[in-house]
């Protein structure tokens, strides 16, 4: 250890001192059998780690935390890796949304309290990217972003499945009578055959795509297939940008601009990305602190052609999405096109252009030309009326043409366990017309805004070969599922918003090309269903879930909690005593 002390980083508040407090640092952490010299001045770089047998899709993180170590060595730095929570879209109730603020809480804190002058994100399954990234930009120090890579395509008799949007369609074939019960147990085993997260393009990989767009990872992050080595490789060369990028000083609020977020949104569009990334972003967003609302995404994406012919809304997977250019190939057509904020800086020190705008498309069936898109007009479309007046989302690309413009009779679910009860009753009066309403499964209502809007059809219709019907809730749904849904209607209807107001077999009529969703009731009768409304009580008396409840915004703002929204900055905290 030198005799003096080393001011260069900020981490040389807890190792760089020659006194007590320095000396407690760097002894307990000898215990791990570091040597003197790695607390000599050199950048510590945090690696977080979302890491969890809770968490499938992050289970191999332990492994791609050791690349990203080797890499930091290498570059001279001293890597520590640190856990925390990890949110697992398959396993946690009554959803992984419910905790993706209370994670944010868990990195930024971490980050803050700990001496780290750089952090490497270790994001997989859907919402460890956002919460992660939320909390590194409300620290706002250098972070680079490592996603753990889609699963290898699914394989069940001949042909590729996609997890998740098969097994929506499997669960429906099975309501059909089209499928019977030892061919969907049999598909089970079939669909995830790999370690990584969901390889259609659903909320793990969209934000695995928003990062790279961004600018917040290495080229190719998104799509590399989890088994791939190459995956071992990028995390390797990211242990190695990261301690440039903390010499440099590229802070995330030099990357996460407002170029940065038009370009994801883009982006986005182009893939065909989850409707969850529209929440995900503008929380994003409001940590940083830039300006970001929804009507952005429909001024500047819903008229992006859709390009990547990927479940849920094409035919292909992550896999193939990648052997045939990923996301660079798409930022490269978005770039000849006059659709790409060119001069965005990147963590590799950069432009996104300056990354990509050599980048091949190698298949032209996954990757479309611009002249023969998969959806001529494909981006996400905010809805407004009466019925939503703060916004609504409906994704085009995975909805059916015919149900775009549409006018029906309400079909009306207090709650998701109502839905249950009913859904399957033959004398459910449902036809191919009705619009299915689900209220009270927004930010408070269920809490935390599960993915149950893509409800699920009446048995009764789908044995009749009807596929679709317009629904509507104010709850999210899985980037890997399909339909004519729309989603996050706001205001919510725990808050008394219209949408709590709709009752059996009001007229609603939704005409996605006007932007337009419309409870056709008389203004005199809604105000008599308000005043007649009463709120739920809380859904616990204590603990994190009151606190989420009390303070959580609604989706058209992000669904953060208000006193998270903004950068504190990443300042050295005082001594401990």
């Amino acid at each position: 250890m030198s005799t003096q002390s080393k001011a260069a980083y900020r981490s040389a508040a807890w190792f760089g001192k020659i006194d007590r407090h320095g000396f407690g640092h760097r002894s307990w952490m000898r215990i791990q059998g570091f040597p003197g010299d790695v607390f000599d001045g050199r950048p510590v770089i945090g690696i977080c780690n979302t890491w969890s047998e809770l968490n499938p899709c992050n289970a191999h993180f332990r492994d791609l935390a050791d690349h990203v170590k080797r890499g930091v060595w290498q570059a001279g730095g001293f890597p520590v890796e640190f856990p925390v929570t990890s949110l697992g879209e398959a396993i946690m109730r009554p959803t992984a949304m419910l905790f993706r603020n209370l994670a944010s809480m868990d990195v930024e804190e971490s980050i803050r309290a700990n001496p780290i002058d750089g952090v490497v994100l270790l994001c997989g399954c859907d919402k460890t990217t956002p919460s992660l990234v939320m909390g590194a930009a409300s620290c706002d120090l250098p972070a680079l972003v490592v996603s753990g890579g889609p699963m290898l395509n699914g394989k069940y008799q001949g042909r590729d499945i996609g997890s998740g949007t098969d097994l929506w369609r499997f669960s429906e074939q099975v309501k059909a009578g089209t499928m019977g019960l030892n061919q969907f147990m049999e598909a089970e085993a079939c669909m995830s055959r790999s370690p990584g997260h969901c390889m259609t393009m659903g909320t793990a990989s969209t934000m695995a795509s928003m990062v790279e767009a961004l600018g917040l990872s290495l080229p190719e992050n998104a799509a590399i297939p989890a088994a791939d080595s190459r995956r071992s490789v990028l995390a390797h060369l990211a242990g190695r940008r990261i301690v440039e990028m903390v010499a440099e000083d590229l802070r995330m609020s030099r990357i996460l601009t407002r170029e940065a977020f038009e370009n994801a949104i883009r982006v986005n569009a182009a893939l065909g990305g989850s409707t969850n990334a529209v929440i995900h972003l503008l929380a994003i967003a409001g940590r940083i602190g830039v300006p970001l609302s929804l009507d952005d995404w429909d001024r500047l994406g819903h008229d992006c052609p859709t390009l990547v012919n990927l479940m849920p809304s094409g035919q292909y997977l992550m896999e193939d999405f990648y052997y045939a250019g990923g996301v660079p190939a798409v930022v490269r057509a978005l770039g000849e096109h006059g659709l790409l904020r060119q001069d965005a800086l990147t963590v590799n020190g950069k432009t996104i252009w300056e990354n990509c705008r050599e980048a091949p498309n190698w298949n032209a069936e996954v990757i479309r030309p611009w002249e023969r898109p998969l959806v001529e007009r494909g981006g996400i479309a905010v809805l407004r009326g009466n019925l939503a007046p703060d916004g609504a989302v409906i994704k085009p690309s995975a909805a059916s043409p015919h149900l775009m413009r549409h006018a029906g009779r309400a079909v009306v679910f207090e709650s998701i366990e109502e839905y249950k009860q009913r859904i399957e009753d033959p004398s459910l009066d449902a036809g191919e017309d009705s619009v299915l309403v689900l209220k009270n499964c927004g930010p408070k209502g269920y809490p935390g805004m599960a993915e149950v809007g893509n409800m699920g059809l009446p048995p009764k219709l789908l044995k009749r070969g009807i596929t679709d019907v317009v629904r509507i809730s104010d709850a999210r749904m899985s980037g890997t599922a399909y339909g004519t849904v729309v989603l996050h209607v706001c205001p919510e209807a725990a808050i008394g918003g219209p949408l709590a107001h709709v009752r059996e077999g009001d007229r609603i009529e939704l005409d996605v090309e006007q932007r337009r969703l419309h409870l056709d009731v008389p203004e005199e009768e809604l105000q008599r269903r308000s005043a007649a409304w009463r709120a739920a009580p809380p859904p616990m008396s204590g603990g994190y879930q009151r606190l989420y409840f009390e303070h959580v915004l609604q989706a058209d703002t992000g669904a953060d909690l208000d006193f998270l929204i903004g950068c504190r900055g990443l300042a050295v905290p005082r001594e401990s005593h």
